[in-house]
């Protein structure tokens, strides 16, 4: 016991602009502690670089961005890597992984400067392509093998019980990791709140007009928003949207609600057995593929996989920490600060689409804004275009 609890933890630093290198970060983590394995999972942005010499070994998932831009969380990072005064020996002692998504670029460049300030690779980069037949677990269930394989020679401390043990899901995913405290609303006192902790600026809407002829069955509305704060030419706007509240309404009727992972959580609390061994075979390796055509190829949302498997009943908490929050959705801006003062224009493209099993699709965003009414408000954010705003800069290959 007293091995197990000195025992180092494993370092996955993640970089995402999205959440699908959190995915992956939290997936790679998960089957790490399943082979016995204690690891902590940190964001770049909240990681000195300064410290990354004293580190044994790291573990690094990230994506890219735009049209090859490092995420947000990544950039204080990436400056303090490409600091001039750093020798070809300053990570000398530093064992490394890299597992890059979409666009290479950056899981590239990051690979080369840990090479260059004397890093050691444990395995080979490791490149998630989400297009392919069964998206990115393709290329990241041998590079997870390859990785235990290689951390079990290099340090058994890692895997003590080899790196083909594992701890059963039931064991493993026995409790959540959040806890949620009810309350009555009309009995809250002023020690609970009700703010949010996540860190947005509301954005008013003048109006949306369409621009495309009625003849055209195209919808491309022309958002108009009150904007506070200057941006230049080539700037996006990213939006957060909301859920309908219809879509809401129905997720909480579901779930029995007063008025990679989530599957297999859900074939824990899966009361039929037909559907728990559905369940299980989608988690499985010969059923990855499969898991794949379900639900990333018909895009299939978080209700309607619950609906399709109707005997699973998950406790909220599970709920809270398995559903994914909104993702920003990122648009570039139409107009110009010198012409439209204090406003920004989004040309919008109101999207729908029919899969391959004929179901028909709204994009979820492009819907909302369509739809919202004047002096409505809504989350946003500035992303600067660093190549149109900087005029040192120069534009690098990787390949």
């Amino acid at each position: 016991m007293e091995e197990e609890r000195t025992r180092k933890k494993l370092l996955i630093l993640y970089a995402t602009q999205t959440g699908n290198a959190l995915s992956v970060a939290e997936r790679v983590g998960r089957e790490t502690e399943r082979r016995g394995c204690p690891v902590h999972l940190l964001s770049l942005d909240q990681y000195d670089a300064r410290c990354l010499a004293q580190e044994g070994t790291v573990i690094f998932v990230v994506s890219t961005t735009g049209q090859g831009d490092t995420p947000d969380p990544m950039n204080g990072f990436w400056k303090d890597l490409l600091q001039k005064n750093l020798s070809r020996q300053w990570l000398e002692g530093l064992r490394y992984a890299v597992f890059g998504l979409v666009i290479p670029f950056v899981a590239k460049k990051l690979d080369r400067r840990l090479l260059d300030l004397g890093a050691t690779p444990i395995v080979r980069r490791g490149l998630g392509d989400d297009q392919h037949p069964s998206g990115c677990e393709a290329a990241l269930d041998p590079w997870m093998a390859s990785l235990w394989n290689m951390l079990n020679k290099i340090d058994p401390n890692y895997l003590p019980n080899g790196p083909d043990f594992l701890i059963p899901y039931e064991n493993f995913m026995a409790k959540p990791k959040v806890r949620i405290l009810y309350r009555d609303i009309d009995k809250v006192d002023s020690q609970v709140s009700s703010k949010s902790d996540l860190n947005h600026m509301a954005l008013q809407i003048e109006r949306a007009r369409r621009m495309s002829p009625l003849k055209f069955s195209l919808d491309r509305p022309d958002c108009i928003l009150k904007l506070p704060i200057p941006y230049e030419g080539g700037d996006v706007l990213e939006v957060l949207p909301s859920q309908s509240s219809a879509a809401v309404d129905a997720f909480i009727l579901r779930c029995n609600l007063d008025p990679e992972s989530f599957i297999t959580v859900m074939s824990m609390f899966a009361s039929a057995e037909h559907e728990r061994e559905r369940l299980q075979y989608f988690v499985s390796p010969e059923g990855r593929d499969d898991l794949y055509q379900y639900n990333q190829r018909e895009q299939r949302t978080v209700l309607e996989v619950l609906e399709d498997f109707s005997s699973v009943q998950m406790p909220l908490e599970w709920l809270v920490q398995l559903v994914p929050p909104l993702k920003r959705r990122a648009f570039s801006i139409s107009s110009s600060p010198s012409a439209h003062l204090n406003q920004v224009h989004l040309t919008v493209n109101v999207v729908s689409w029919t899969t391959l099993f004929k179901t028909i699709r709204a994009g979820l965003c492009s819907n909302w804004l369509s739809k919202l009414d004047p002096e409505q408000r809504m989350s946003y954010a500035v992303h600067v275009n660093h190549i149109i705003n900087n005029a040192n800069y120069t534009c690098k290959s990787y390949y």
